[in-house]
């Protein structure tokens, strides 16, 4: 049996970084409210919209502790009816209640560990086939649509930036956009090369292959962070578009590629409809990008940028993809391992992520403390 304990912790510190105090956030709740109802709190728009942020995101965590409570006490209602019954169904369906909530409540739990600058925000999601031909660029479409249905799994939702497809199947590269709550937060810790071993479709001798892909995850940012770029850093190159989008966007050079020359970070732009639009989406990733260096180098323990950023191939993966000759999906940094690689690559990641974010979590703490 497991249970909700109340919060121990007087820290007001203590109100996000894992630690969730009741009293803490009550108070922080309250304030927020009546910086709310200040009129004078719009005169600045940009303040007052991180405060409704701020707000929303307390508030929601609140309402989630007390839904827990309240489903938790509903089902021990139940199940000691059940038992008094000896109703072995009832019994049975109290324990998958009991169950469901200890699932909710560990997800809870961990994205309390959110509490990074940006792991609220949106994320832009950028993969690179490998090492491998057209076996990568397979793979690399497989990771697209893993990450696709994990997102619409959690009620977020997935556009499309730019694709470039592979010459006979999958893609080269895509870059997506996914929204929803704590979407980066999450999805920073995907960041890294992913290996997969099987045997290839594409191979008429019917051999197992190794491919690679890498994954990069960096947050969207909005106005109210300022990311000075000189102009004369940045090349800017003009294409044609060549996803699908009808006979303009592919008759036309309106897909753009920025690249900031002193660190060699490029991204691109074509899902608008004219170059005017991929010119400004491609602005907002490539200042996303730098924001990202940034709150790279503020989290000394950290794993270094560059070390993330390595060669797409043998020795540099975070986590490997096995299909044959047995079936195993095994985090190389948390040892985290499933033989459901179905459900993997139909986006059963949380196990993966949630690991993987605590022991950042940890990592970050214990550099703090040393």
């Amino acid at each position: 049996m497991w249970r909700l304990l109340p919060p121990t912790s007087s820290n007001p510190s203590d109100c996000s970084g894992g630690v969730f105090d009741w009293d803490v956030a009550l108070r922080k709740l309250d304030e927020l409210n009546a910086r709310v109802e200040d009129p004078t709190l719009w005169d600045k728009p940009d303040d007052a919209q991180a405060v409704m942020r701020e707000r929303t995101r307390l508030a929601s965590a609140m309402d989630a502790v007390h839904a827990l409570s309240k489903d938790l006490k509903d089902a021990l209602e139940y199940a000691e009816l059940a038992d008094m019954e000896g109703d072995e169904d009832l019994l049975e369906e109290a324990r998958a209640m009991l169950k469901g909530i200890k699932e909710r409540a560990a997800r809870a739990e961990l994205e309390a560990l959110l509490s990074g600058e940006a792991d609220g925000n949106d994320a832009y999601v950028e993969i690179n086939s490998g090492a491998g031909g057209t076996e990568s660029c397979d793979w690399a479409g497989i990771l697209l649509r893993m990450y696709t249905r994990w997102a619409t799994q959690h009620g977020m939702s997935v556009s499309i930036e730019e694709e470039t497809p592979g010459e006979q199947a999958g893609i080269k590269s895509v870059t997506l956009t996914i929204k929803g709550p704590n979407a980066y937060g999450w999805l920073k810790t995907e960041a890294g090369v992913h290996r997969l071993v099987r045997i290839s479709p594409f191979d008429s001798n019917a051999r197992r292959h190794t491919s690679f892909a890498s994954v990069w995850v960096y947050p969207v940012v909005d106005d109210t962070i300022e990311i000075d770029i000189n102009p004369a850093d940045v090349r800017t190159d003009t294409y044609r578009a060549s996803g699908a989008g009808g006979q303009h966007i592919n008759k036309t050079d309106s897909a753009v590629r920025l690249t900031h020359i002193p660190t060699g970070i490029a991204v691109a732009c074509q899902a608008g409809r004219s170059q005017h639009a991929n010119r400004d989406e491609a602005w907002k990733m490539l200042r996303a990008r730098l924001y990202e260096v940034e709150l790279q180098k503020r989290e000394a323990a950290q794993q270094a940028l560059e070390d993330q950023k390595t060669d797409i191939g043998w020795g540099h993966q975070i986590r490997s993809y096995v299909l044959q000759p047995y079936q195993m999906v095994k985090d190389l940094r948390t040892d985290v391992e499933t033989s459901d690689s179905q459900g993997v690559l139909d986006g059963d990641l949380d196990a993966f992520m949630g690991a993987a974010l605590a022991q950042r979590v940890g990592a970050t703490r214990d550099g703090a403390e040393s």
